[in-house]
């Protein structure tokens, strides 16, 4: 069987999202191990997704097809891939998001989230086109995966995909790069040096967006510190500037208010996990996720880490964790007050969250989509 491989969110613009993530760590394992699932895997390339594409390197049975459509990116998405899979001879196309609509060849596809329907990430234009290529590869697709129950329910109830249609495959994370092994004390002083962070901290990380709901952790912070004297701790949010993020920057910069916000800007791999290691807590205060990358990646560092209370958020983490609800200014800054002041609480919650999340794997989620892919075929 030969499955050829949409490369779409590849694309350097999407290198600090979920998406590109899930995508190049899927891909790469799935070249590790074509020959053992006896695939034939094609992916593409073009000038614009060049050197992420070709840095996975293959095995036997998976190689990379010169798709010179791939650079006109409407086009791509409306017929030009399933063009590029027909072309290539490949018996079904798989695209790791819902950016392609299925055209003359059999398609499958994993769908994050319902973000485009809830919570948009982008402009009213953007946030239509993205509605509509979400109905569409999921109305079309042969089968869909999604990446939690959650999200399975929300295509379920949003967009009238029939169960059956469905299945769940949990992603991995990047188990090199976070995991229990202690920061390098000399690299992270370095680090926070050149950040300017200069005392212990909560950190969150992820796009500077709405969704993320920044603005009231700003506000929980700020309550956090008022409440409590002699409390000593910075709020740090480390990650890219995404769609409306003035107000987030409005409310880190408000002058005269206690304690003292950092935005870090997006950072490579390396530094970040040194962040995450580094941490007092870690909080993610999301209004919607579908499976919350940045939640794993904490927990798996042993970092005591709290979070929402709604989506996928207690499915993620095993309900191992605190919760808060996320439009509740004072309920957010109550739980950061006991993650940080009951030890007993701050020990059990990054012990459980620690061993929980080893359960995410990026070869269980390559042979759980492998075998998703061929039932389809």
């Amino acid at each position: 069987m030969k499955i050829a491989l949409d490369p779409w969110v590849l694309s350097s613009r999407f290198r600090n999202h979920g998406v590109y993530v899930y995508a190049h760590s899927l891909f790469q394992e799935l070249a590790r191990s074509a020959a053992r699932h006896d695939v034939e895997f094609c992916l593409f390339t073009s000038r614009s997704n060049h050197n992420d594409a070709v840095q996975i390197a293959g095995e036997r049975n998976f190689h990379h097809r010169p798709a010179p459509l791939l650079a006109h990116k409407h086009l791509w998405r409306v017929a030009g891939a399933s063009m590029a899979a027909r072309g290539a001879e490949a018996d079904l196309l798989f695209a790791p998001s819902a950016t392609v609509v299925p055209f003359g060849i059999p398609v499958i596809c994993t769908i994050h989230d319902a973000t485009p329907l809830w919570e948009p990430s982008s402009g009213t234009a953007v946030a239509l086109a993205q509605r509509i290529l979400l109905r569409s590869a999921a109305a079309a697709s042969r089968a869909v995966i999604a990446v939690s129950q959650c999200s399975r329910r929300d295509l379920v109830d949003c967009l009238r995909v029939p169960e059956s249609k469905i299945a769940v495959v949990y992603p991995g994370y990047d188990k090199a790069s976070f995991n229990a092994q202690p920061p390098n004390s000399t690299g992270l002083q370095n680090l926070l040096s050149r950040l300017q962070i200069s005392r212990p901290y909560i950190l969150h990380h992820g796009v500077i967006q709405p969704r993320k709901n920044l603005r009231r952790l700003i506000e929980a912070y700020r309550l956090l510190i008022s409440q409590t004297p002699g409390l000593d701790l910075e709020l740090v949010l480390a990650g890219p500037l995404g769609w409306k993020f003035q107000e987030v920057l409005d409310a880190a910069k408000q002058p005269n208010a206690p304690g003292r916000v950092v935005l870090t800007g997006a950072l490579p791999q390396h530094e970040l996990a040194l962040l995450v290691k580094g941490a007092t807590l870690a909080i993610v205060p999301s209004l919607y996720e579908g499976f919350c990358m940045p939640l794993v990646e904490s927990m798996a560092c042993g970092t005591p880490t709290i979070a929402s209370n709604t989506s996928c958020l207690p499915e993620v983490s095993g309900s191992t964790l605190l919760y808060f609800h996320p439009l509740s200014v004072d309920d957010m800054a109550a739980c950061m007050k006991r993650a940080i002041e009951d030890s007993r609480v701050r020990d059990a919650i990054a012990r459980r969250g620690q061993e929980f999340v080893l359960r995410y794997d990026w070869q269980h989620c390559a042979d759980e989509t492998v075998e998703v892919l061929k039932k389809a075929a």
